[in-house]
């Protein structure tokens, strides 16, 4: 395990090997640091789950009753959480990454993945700061003796504030069931409408949102710090999570998360595929996303 530092006059960001997962993203002026994603606990601990946000790959979110046919063959994944049935956002958040590079603005991480099938892949993360924008760039490449379907996203948690809204206009939006899998598919409404800035429901929301432009943008009025978002087009759909006491005890609704992904949760079972992406033996997904920080 290693944490790996980098910073400029505008931004701070450290990354842990642990997961690949960003530890701390914060904004700096006049030597005050301010979090951009949540802080997490104090201590040597690196649990993505407590992180600022984690890689999802080689596809994020669940797979219906870990079974999928792709291509004529079928195929099962195993869980990967003692507390979940499902085999959860990949590998990539579970796992021990290898650091290839790391300047004053820049770290490149690398993830292999062999020992549970179907996939095998391998992954790479850069992150990289320049003025007040942060770019996280995420890749995998098939290293399977199949094709297979996959996907990419992060999973960032965000401070939330009384104050803050979020604005991410999207077409649609899922109902899910209890397994938190997708059912119905409606136009979005009501108090998860982020077309135009809204506050974030104080009730649990777990949604994943279609037809995403890739523009978002959050705002703390508090601080007057806002942060946009800004997805390359592979990135057309979002997660928003908002937990709730009865299913996390001890949350008291201080931050939300906001996910970008390439493919709908469960694509593997949607007849359009989800926007999971084909990739045959030796082909490469990449996207990045950038994080703007705006300041008074």
């Amino acid at each position: 395990m290693a944490d790996i530092e980098i910073a400029n006059e505008a931004l701070g960001l450290t990354v842990t090997t642990t997961g690949g997962a960003i530890w701390r993203f914060f904004s700096r002026s006049s030597g005050v640091e301010t979090p951009l994603f949540r802080e997490p606990p104090p201590g040597p601990g690196r649990e993505a789950l407590k992180s600022g946000c984690f890689p999802l790959v080689p596809f994020g979110n669940r797979v219906r009753s870990n079974r999928f046919s792709f291509e004529g063959l079928e195929y099962s994944l195993e869980p990967n959480m003692d507390w979940d049935r499902h085999y959860l956002h990949g590998d990539g958040w579970t796992g021990e990454w290898q650091i290839v590079s790391h300047t004053s603005t820049e770290i490149a991480l690398a993830f292999s993945h062999c020992d549970r099938t179907p996939y095998a892949y391998d992954a790479e993360q850069r992150f990289s700061i320049s003025g007040p924008t942060l770019t996280t760039t995420l890749s995998v490449t098939n290293r399977g003796e199949f094709a297979l379907p996959f996907g990419l996203g992060w999973h960032p948690y965000f401070p939330l504030t009384h104050g803050t809204t979020l604005k991410a206009a999207a077409r649609s939006c899922w109902d899910e069931d209890s397994s938190w899998l997708p059912t119905v598919e409606h136009p979005v409404a009501a108090d998860i409408d982020f077309a135009r800035p809204r506050g974030l429901p104080r009730r649990w929301l777990n949604t994943v949102f279609e037809g995403w432009n890739g523009g978002a943008e959050i705002d703390w009025p508090e601080s007057g710090i806002s942060l946009a978002i800004d997805a390359d087009p592979i990135f057309s759909r979002y997660l928003v999570f908002v937990s709730d006491p009865a299913f996390d005890p001890g949350y008291d609704y201080d931050f939300f998360c906001f996910e970008p992904m390439s493919h709908s949760a469960d694509g593997h079972n949607m007849a359009s595929g989800g926007g999971l992406v084909r990739l045959a033996p030796g082909e490469s997904l990449i996207g990045c996303i950038r994080y703007t920080c705006h300041r008074p």
